[in-house]
């Protein structure tokens, strides 16, 4: 396909995959929020509760029903299509992005993969974690919420590293975030939509609803809920290399995912009690700390390198894709130059450093020529 086509096609999905997750993350949240602020003192006769909201100039009555009204209203509103759009845009956007450049996007030069391999291995990945998913739901864990958590949390790190293995690190976070975004939209596709028809079918017939039905609704809402931090950082960790392209990435995703479920759980419960109101500094103080321990350490007794060699390896690794003339530089970014290469050396360092250039290493360049890169801009990028 045309680069040209390419690069505006995948700047289309990606704004409707980011305006779709707006609305889903947006509808998730408010729900939550509703249902922990719910007044559940003295309700009326078959109410849950009640609440009381202004906002944009007005002020709104909300009420919940234990099960449903004894008759239906003529309007109902669901909320699915911002879930199912936000999956149908997640996936077109990875086909474009890694599937169909998935030897230099998606597969990790080192694996040996061929692209149906790789494109075999991700497509598993988010179909089994989902299946993997559900049937822990409908096990005995889940009413073991605690632990249920913990068990989603260690298969999520299992997938991450397991993907670090053959994957590229961006492809491999990708795929993370792909697999819990399916997870998310399978429960709202698989068990909250269905449980909710049997709810609104039993009451248009006179009949007394299901309670497990709105019940495993409920819960499958919750894990969507703490589930959506995770998959908001994998989305923007792609600008970040020191994150996706650290030997560590697997783990720097461990870390990261356990903070934002600390930081989701803080916010759904602090209307209730403090008993977790440590949950938002110790995620603070974590986030930190990571920080910290994954900065790379600058080795002050390399010898001194003449810029004359960095520039000769910038040329034959580089510059192809970085250059003023020719076709557009990848993220603007000119390398042929050295006034360029300088004015460049952070972004140079942090890409070099952490592997995730040339793109799919497809120009070669070599373990001692990245050293040479990262002692020289370390040594002060002199030219």
């Amino acid at each position: 396909m045309d680069p040209h086509i390419t690069e505006w096609l995948n700047l289309a999905i990606r704004w409707m995959h980011m305006i779709f997750g707006i609305a889903w993350i947006g509808a998730s949240f408010y729900f939550v929020w509703l249902e922990n602020h719910l007044n559940r003192i003295n309700p009326k006769t078959g109410l849950a509760g009640d609440l009381w909201a202004i906002h944009g100039g007005g002020i709104y009555h909300l009420e919940k029903y234990k099960l449903a009204p004894t008759k239906m209203p003529e309007t109902l509103h669901w909320f699915k299509w911002e879930a199912y759009t936000t999956f149908l845009s997640g996936i077109s956007l990875l086909t474009v992005v890694y599937y169909f450049n998935a030897q230099s996007m998606l597969i990790a030069p080192e694996s040996g993969l061929v692209e149906w391999q790789g494109i075999a291995i991700g497509i598993a990945t988010i179909v089994v974690g989902w299946i993997v998913y559900h049937i822990l739901c409908e096990s005995p864990l889940a009413q073991k919420p605690a632990l249920m958590g913990a068990v989603l949390m260690l298969m999520i790190i299992a997938v991450a590293y397991g993907l670090s293995l053959v994957f590229t690190g961006r492809a491999a976070y990708i795929h993370v975030g792909a697999m819990i975004g399916s997870i998310m939209v399978g429960n709202v596709f698989f068990v909250i939509m269905p449980g909710q028809r049997k709810m609104v079918a039993a009451v248009s017939k006179g009949e007394q609803p299901d309670p497990r039905d709105p019940a495993k609704a409920l819960l499958r809402s919750r894990h969507n809920n703490y589930l959506t931090l995770p998959v908001l950082f994998i989305m923007i960790s792609n600008h970040f290399p020191s994150t996706y392209g650290s030997e560590y990435n697997w783990l720097i995703l461990a870390a990261v995912s356990i903070i934002s479920v600390l930081v989701r759980h803080y916010f759904n419960t602090r209307h209730l009690h403090q008993k977790y109101a440590w949950t938002l500094p110790f995620a603070a103080f974590a986030m930190i700390t990571l920080a910290f321990v994954t900065k790379p350490t600058v080795d002050n007794s390399a010898p001194q390198v003449a810029f004359s060699e960095v520039q000769t390896i910038v040329v034959e690794r580089c510059a192809m894709c970085h250059a003023t003339s020719g076709v557009a530089p990848m993220a603007g970014v000119h390398l042929d130059t050295p006034e360029n290469i300088k004015l460049n050396s952070d972004r140079v360092l942090s890409a070099v450093r952490n592997r995730v250039m040339p793109q799919g290493n497809i120009t070669k360049m070599t373990d001692d020529e990245r050293t040479l890169v990262v002692n020289w801009i370390n040594q002060g990028a002199k030219i």
